[in-house]
């Protein structure tokens, strides 16, 4: 019987190209949640902190503006993270991780969102 592996996001695996990685990525600080590699993210108007995008919020995590370069565990509180923050850079579109279940309508936008921070999703 052969076993069936399941391979999850890599680090930095949704890249496909960057300018600069010392322009393109910074530090930022997740405010909550276990989010994996590739998680599109906002940016909470209040604090400045980052965490999942979510279409329905109104604390600015409504406007995808980064996504998540490695695993983050903010279960048990705010962390550092890297983040790919502005471009020029190109992700692979199917290594993008959304939280919840987004329509397709939501996807395109928080693309659109992204391509203002110079970040194209193909």
């Amino acid at each position: 019987m052969a076993q069936v592996l399941t391979e999850g996001p890599h680090t930095g695996g949704f890249l496909v190209w960057e300018a600069f990685r010392d322009y393109c990525r910074e530090v930022v600080t997740i405010a909550a949640g276990m989010l994996e590699p590739g998680t599109v993210l906002g940016k909470i108007t209040a604090s400045g902190n980052y965490a999942a995008h979510d279409p329905a919020a109104v604390d600015g995590t409504e406007t995808a503006v980064a996504v998540l370069w490695g695993k983050a565990d903010a279960s048990g509180g705010e962390v550092p993270a890297v983040a790919l923050v502005r471009g020029p850079a190109i992700v692979n579109r199917h290594d993008l991780v959304f939280a919840g279940t987004p329509s397709e309508a939501e996807i395109a936008a928080a693309h659109a969102d992204l391509l203002a921070a110079g970040v194209l999703v193909r």
